[in-house]
């Protein structure tokens, strides 16, 4: 296992022992780039109009298009530290 994908790993472990939830800007955030990181660019139909939980996901992943996994993982390894450090 890779020094990154063991960070990624902890840095998944950390983000469900935050002492504050994060905004949902913020959780859109995390959610998309573990998303990117863990699965790559984005699949699938975007949900309809009606889903707005579910489109709003799509739509911050959708984002990410192109990003590496590995900048993703990196990425993703910083907001949880720096949602730790708060």
């Amino acid at each position: 296992m890779s020094d990154l994908k063991a960070r990624f790993d902890q840095a998944m472990a950390d983000s469900k022992q935050l002492s504050a939830k994060p905004d949902n800007n913020t959780l859109l955030q995390i959610y998309s780039l573990f998303k990117q990181g863990s699965v790559g660019d984005v699949q699938g139909e975007r949900p309809g109009m009606m889903d707005f939980v579910g489109r709003a996901k799509y739509d911050a992943w959708a984002g990410l298009k192109g990003k590496s996994p590995e900048q993703a993982q990196q990425a993703y390894i910083d907001l949880i530290e720096s949602l730790k450090a708060k």
